[in-house]
């Protein structure tokens, strides 16, 4: 493993000791943690940073000072490195600088200076080098038929290379919807035998970040997870983790108190679109997929597909390409909950949902010169 601990390369890059010590918290917030009542840290004032913090804070600061830094391997099959160039843009800045800077990113085909022979040697020696230790990383779909032959590095098909590279691997996550299930790659009638990686690699937990792309966020937490506990995070049925994949889309997206309210668009340049209404209607699938795009979004916060005006595709689950069309059918039943529960089953989304009503009224009244 690489000498210096993750505390000590942070040093290195400048980051203070008050600085370390929030990273704590932030990676908490990251990686989804529950945090226990506060405790006194011992820590002094003068560092100015709170006179308490959590157990869970705690022993993420224990493991940054103690914990050598963690080896990945990155690689790309089929598929059009979204994940990457989502993960490069995370708006988690310290948690991003974690993973890509003070982790050791031995192999990585986009980001690599190197190409070539001299890339594919720096592979093999980090396999070597860090067997059983290094964390691999997988994007993109792994092409069957043929031998393998649509997809082809370095004279070796991927089929090949993922094994080879799954062999030593002390912990595997497949990023994005094609190397979870397959991607666009595997739609019909799936002319290169495109799967995920789960489907090749059964002699091994595979973590699922899917989505197209995965959210950044959920990639570089995962990694984080791992690098500082050694383990992995509670995950569901399709190996997603629990934190980032447990709650539909629809659960807190900020146009459901239009679906409670029965109010939909039935076009995307009609009243109810402009007015913010529910996409339901133009086969959004929002009420079936798994994700924490309504509540993390992408740019900063800034926004997600629904809250743009376009219906959820369901990009996090399998085979979503292959359902029905992206603008037809309804992903689930049309029956809502009383009114009284609309309170406690929106929260925050039921205000984000009126609050673009009126910004929306607002505009149109200042189109039309109102007062």
């Amino acid at each position: 493993m690489p000498e210096e601990t993750i505390q000590q390369s942070l040093a290195s890059q400048g980051v203070s000791r008050r600085d370390f010590l929030k990273l704590s918290g932030v990676l908490a917030a990251a990686m989804g943690l529950q945090l226990p009542p506060l405790e006194k840290s011992g820590l002094p004032a003068a560092l100015g940073v709170p006179e308490q913090i959590s157990p869970t804070e705690q022993t993420i600061l224990n493991a940054l000072e103690t914990k050598q830094r963690l080896p990945v391997i990155w690689l790309e099959f089929q598929d059009c490195t979204g994940c990457t160039e989502a993960v490069t843009r995370s708006v988690s800045p310290s948690l991003t600088n974690l993973v890509l800077n003070t982790l050791t990113i031995e192999y990585h085909e986009t980001l690599a200076a190197a190409a070539g022979f001299q890339v594919e040697q720096a592979k093999q020696d980090a396999m070597k080098k860090y067997a059983g230790q290094y964390i691999l990383v997988v994007e993109g779909s792994i092409p069957t038929d043929l031998d393998g032959s649509y997809c082809v590095i370095g004279g070796r098909s991927a089929v090949e290379q993922l094994k080879e590279a799954a062999a030593g691997a002390a912990a595997i996550i497949a990023v994005g919807n094609c190397a979870a299930y397959g991607g666009l790659p595997k739609a019909k009638p799936n002319p290169t035998g495109a799967k995920g990686v789960w489907e090749i690699i059964t002699d091994k937990a595979v973590v699922n970040i899917s989505g197209c792309p995965a959210i950044p966020e959920a990639t570089t937490g995962v990694i984080a997870h791992f690098a500082i506990f050694g383990t992995l995070p509670k995950l569901d049925k399709l190996n997603r983790p629990l934190t980032f994949y447990g709650k539909t889309v629809h659960d807190r997206c900020l146009r459901r108190p239009f679906y409670e309210a029965g109010k939909f668009a039935l076009s995307f340049d009609d009243e109810g679109a402009r007015e913010g209404h529910c996409l339901y209607k133009l086969g959004c699938k929002g009420p079936t997929t798994y994700s924490a795009c309504a509540t993390i979004k992408w740019d900063q916060g800034l926004s997600f597909p629904v809250q743009s005006g376009h219906p959820c595709l369901g990009c996090t689950e399998p085979n979503f390409w292959d359902g029905g069309g992206f603008y037809e059918g309804q992903s689930a039943p049309l029956d809502r909950p009383t009114i009284t529960a609309v309170g406690a089953a929106v929260g925050v989304g039921a205000a984000l949902g009126i609050g673009t009503a009126l910004v929306n009224q607002s505009k149109k009244k200042a189109h039309k010169g109102e007062s």
